[in-house]
């Protein structure tokens, strides 16, 4: 697909038989890299608060921040969907929905808005942001704004009637209105049960192959922190390393007088 990626061709996507690719990325180089990777969707996600900010939860993301962070990402993508999460407490009431996602549109030019959960409430805030003309994208099993009621990242849907709420709660996202549901630290069976049950597709992040997509955070990816790799995450090379490396060249030369003078650092 060379034109740019719309919500809708999320299910289109789905109903061929491709799989949706998704990296989550947090500025502007990072957007430059994955869309001209080829990838469909580009979340910023309020993980940015441990990633790039270094806090131990992604609860003190605030608005602001995510709007920075996806006006700066959109920037850099041409083609793929952009995604902004709706952050911890940007929606306690669906008018409060609409005003962040309208703001993560507006102002920072997303395709699309993410939230976690399927209370009523939010239920009810999917509903109100698609008739404003705000795509929406859901997310249930673990869902890191909750992850002190979940008592930290654990697998959400192992026993018989977590899998049936989470496959009801699935459905009345789909039916609500979402073009895709983001599916993390699910059983794999559960998963791929989910997937076979809807018409919008599932993007997966620790759910297993059998989902319509799956996204993966582009610092983990790439290897950028190879101290710590989520159990979940796929590191497809370890520029970290080579990071690290040049820089540590770059200072011996520096304290040696050799900055400038080696013809390599010139080429």
């Amino acid at each position: 697909m060379s034109r740019p990626v719309r919500a809708p061709d999320l299910s289109r996507l789905k109903r061929e038989g491709q799989r949706v690719v998704a990296v989550t990325a947090y500025d502007y180089a990072s957007g430059v890299m994955v869309d001209r990777a080829g990838v469909d969707v580009v979340l910023v996600g309020d993980s940015l608060a441990t990633v790039i900010l270094g806090h131990t939860t992604t609860l003190p993301a605030t608005m602001d921040v995510m709007v920075h962070h996806t006006r700066a990402v959109a920037r850099g993508v041409q083609r793929a969907l952009v995604v902004g999460d709706l952050p911890f407490l940007s929606c306690i009431t669906v008018e409060d929905a609409v005003r962040n996602g309208g703001r993560l549109m507006q102002e920072a030019g997303a395709g699309a808005v993410k939230l976690e959960g399927a209370s009523a409430l939010t239920l009810a805030a999917v509903r109100a942001l698609v008739a404003q003309g705000i795509p929406v994208l859901g997310h249930i099993g673990f869902t890191p704004q909750s992850v002190h009621v979940f008592g930290g990242h654990k697998v959400q849907g192992k026993d018989e009637e977590a899998a049936r709420r989470m496959l009801e709660e699935a459905r009345a996202l789909q039916q609500a209105g979402v073009s895709a549901v983001v599916l993390e630290l699910v059983p794999e069976a559960l998963a791929a049960h989910i997937s076979l049950n809807l018409e919008i597709p599932t993007i997966g992040i620790g759910a297993g192959p059998g989902c319509d997509g799956q996204i993966q955070v582009f610092h983990d990816l790439v290897g950028l922190f190879t101290d710590h790799v989520p159990r979940h995450a796929a590191r497809y090379a370890r520029v970290g390393d080579v990071i690290g490396e040049a820089v540590g060249r770059y200072a011996a030369d520096v304290r040696a007088g050799r900055f400038l003078a080696r013809e390599e650092v010139l080429s």
